[in-house]
C-alpha cells in the first residue's frame, strides 16, 4: 500500500502518518524528518536545509526527490509506505510515480488556518527522546520538562507565529493545487482534521480496508 497524506503543515499528518503506519505495517516516511537528520548531522547540505527552514521557506524538488528515492529502497518499505509532505506542488506530483510507481491513496486533512496557527505555536518537544506537547492540549507534567526524560522542552524556530503564517502562505499557493491535481485521478480523499485523534484515525482506516 502507497499512500500520500496532503495537509497544511499543524494539520496531523504526522500523527495520523504513524498510527497508519503501525495499523497497516508499512513504513513512514517524513520529508521533514529527513531534512531534519541532515541538519542535525552537520552536513552541508543540512546547513542549506536549516536556513531555508528557518525562514519558512521550502527546500527545492531536486534535495527532497533524491532523498526520497533512496529511502524507499529501505527494506522497511518493501509492503509499502506513507509518504508525509509529499508532494508539496503540482510538479513533484507529477513525477512522483517515477518514483513510488502508482499510488493507492492519498488523503487530505482540512484544517482552518486560526486552527493551525494555535496549534504550532503552542508547540513544544524533548529535543533527547522527541516526544511532543502542547502548552494548552498536551501539557507537560511539570512547565517545561519533559515527562519521560527530564530535559527541557523547545519551541522549534520554524513554529513561531510569523512562521507559521509564512508557511500556511507557501502551502495555499503551492501545495494546496495538488489536492485538485489528485481528485482528477480519482485517489483523493478528504478527511476533517478537528476533532478527536482517534476518530480521524478510524474514518481513514476503515476507509482503506474496504
Amino acid at each position: 500500500m502507497k499512500l500520500v497524506l496532503i495537509g497544511c503543515p499543524g494539520a496531523g499528518k504526522g500523527t495520523q502518518a504513524k498510527m497508519l503506519s503501525k495499523k497497516f505495517d508499512i513504513a513512514h516516511i517524513s520529508t521533514g524528518d529527513l531534512l531534519r537528520e541532515q541538519m542535525k548531522r552537520g552536513t552541508e547540505l543540512g546547513k542549506k536545509v536549516s536556513e531555508i527552514m528557518n525562514s519558512g521557506g521550502l527546500v527545492s524538488d531536486d534535495i527532497v526527490s533524491a532523498m526520497l528515492a533512496e529511502r524507499i529502497k529501505e527494506d522497511d518499505c518493501k509492503k509499502g509506505y506513507i509518504l508525509d509532505g509529499y508532494p508539496r506542488n503540482v510538479a513533484q506530483a507529477q513525477g512522483l510515480e517515477a518514483i513510488t510507481g502508482p499510488l493507492d491513496r492519498v488523503i487530505c486533512y482540512d484544517v482552518a488556518d486560526d486552527v493551525i496557527v494555535d496549534r504550532m505555536t503552542g508547540r513544544r518537544s524533548c529535543p533527547k527522546c522527541g516526544r511532543m506537547y502542547h502548552t494548552a492540549y498536551n501539557p507537560p507534567k511539570v512547565e517545561g520538562k519533559c515527562d519521560d526524560c527530564g530535559a527541557e522542552l523547545i519551541q522549534r524556530k520554524d513554529d513561531n507565529e510569523d512562521t507559521v503564517k509564512n508557511r500556511l502562505k507557501v502551502y495555499h499557493e503551492s501545495t494546496a493545487p495538488v489536492i485538485d491535481y489528485y481528485r482528477d485521478k480519482g485517489i483523493l480523499m478528504v478527511v476533517n482534521g478537528v476533532g478527536d485523534i482517534n476518530d480521524i484515525f478510524n474514518t481513514v482506516a476503515s476507509a482503506l480496508e474496504v
